[in-house]
């Protein structure tokens, strides 16, 4: 028999028995079905992640007090929150040491600031970011209309702001800001430039905020407020580790960390962010996997006693077929095909149902639709490692039956 004969006689056979088939393929959609819909939620995340998430400009990493995301508990916060703020005379020092670097930024930010203009005032939902120049290109910020925070407006602490595009929205609906008088927590600014819109995260805005001079934001809430962060740009991907190097070192000088203390700083890049949120997702996966092998297991399981059931009742037909001429190797093949074509129905059925589900949960987190091929093709590829398994067996007592007893066989 030809392997597409075999494998329409599997489907027949199958037909025949269709409650059994159904709840022996059942078993296999269960285990598929919980490992692609997770994987499919996870990959819709972590897309939605890498998008969201560029907070930096491409060779460019980032000083700053704290880590980016802690995952320790109280005691490892305290010892975070001890450590010495970072300061604007701290970035003054490390860019005149670090010369390789393309771009060395400061910045601070402050939360919860009024906007108003005229009679509109927003919510206390507006951040405020107060920079050096050079930190316009550390952070990928774009200006769409006017101009950028120059080095002179940081000399002279001049009150000019870049404004976000849901700031122009709710305060500039049907007029040109640029050149407009706004206040910041009361204080007023110039208007002099208005950010290009920034990528979203699960469908949540990052054009709420606005930027001003550094040393104008110090002058409103205090030199020594809070720590500020340092952003860094190499010239080059290939000198990007090197300088990562240098600036560790350096700032180490400028902190007085002995030779063998830890570091009292953190070194925060988008790839570190990535690696985390990697290293936290990896063993959501891990855990769906081990479920699922758990699971598919255990339909295996009841992939073999339904195969080694159909062997008994079709010891009859065994035997025919051998009196007309099939061998072992048409018999073991076809019984093997029954119990692949079996998991194989319901490991497509389940990754359908795992994509189709998995989507329909991550629209609701505002995350872009996925497919996550890799984990398709390893679902597929388990499923037909488990009908070879356990179908083996049944497949081999068939292929063994003595045709003269088989047609004895009532």
């Amino acid at each position: 028999m030809k392997l597409s004969q075999i494998f329409f006689v599997s489907l027949d056979s199958l037909k025949t028995n269709r409650l059994r088939t159904f709840l022996t393929i059942l078993g296999i959609v269960v285990g598929i079905f919980s490992i692609i819909v997770i994987v499919t939620i996870i990959t819709m995340l972590q897309s939605s992640i890498e998008s969201g998430l560029s907070l930096l400009s491409k060779n460019t990493f980032q000083i700053q007090k704290f880590p980016i995301l802690h995952t320790g508990g109280h005691d490892s916060w305290q010892r975070y929150r001890n450590r010495k703020d970072i300061t604007l005379e701290d970035y003054y020092r490390l860019k005149d040491m670090l010369k390789q670097a393309k771009y060395i930024g400061a910045e601070q930010w402050q939360g919860g600031v009024i906007v108003k203009f005229g009679n509109i005032e927003s919510n206390p939902n507006i951040a405020l970011a107060g920079i050096t120049a050079e930190a316009m290109n550390t952070n990928n910020w774009i200006v769409a209309d006017g101009r950028d925070i120059r080095d002179i407006d940081v000399k002279y602490s001049n009150d000019v702001c870049i404004i976000g595009k849901d700031i122009v929205d709710l305060l500039f609906p049907n007029i040109n800001p640029l050149g407009q008088i706004i206040r910041i927590d009361k204080k007023p600014f110039i208007v002099i430039g208005v950010m290009e819109r920034q990528p979203q995260l699960f469908g949540q805005s990052h054009d709420n905020y606005a930027v001003i001079p550094i040393s104008t934001f110090q002058n409103m809430y205090g030199k020594y407020s809070r720590s500020i962060n340092i952003t860094v740009m190499s010239n080059f991907a290939e000198d990007y580790d090197e300088t990562i190097e240098s600036a560790i070192g350096f700032f180490r000088t400028i902190r007085k960390v002995l030779p063998g203390q830890e570091n009292d700083f953190e070194i925060f890049s988008n790839e570190s962010l990535l690696g985390q949120v990697n290293d936290i997702t990896g063993g959501v996966k891990i855990g769906a996997l081990i479920i699922s092998v758990i699971a598919l297991l255990a339909a295996g399981v009841g992939i073999m006693n339904i195969m080694l059931v159909s062997v008994t009742e079709r010891t009859r037909e065994i035997g025919i077929r051998k009196a007309v001429g099939a061998r072992k190797s048409n018999i073991l093949f076809q019984f093997l095909a029954e119990a692949i074509t079996l998991c194989c129905i319901g490991g497509v059925i389940g990754i359908f149902l795992g994509i189709g589900i998995g989507n329909l949960a991550g629209s609701f987190l505002n995350a872009s639709s996925a497919i996550p091929y890799d984990w398709v093709i390893l679902g597929l590829s388990i499923c037909i490692i488990v009908g070879v398994i356990f179908g083996t067996y049944p497949a081999y007592k068939a292929a063994n039956l003595d045709p003269i007893e088989a047609l004895r066989y009532e």
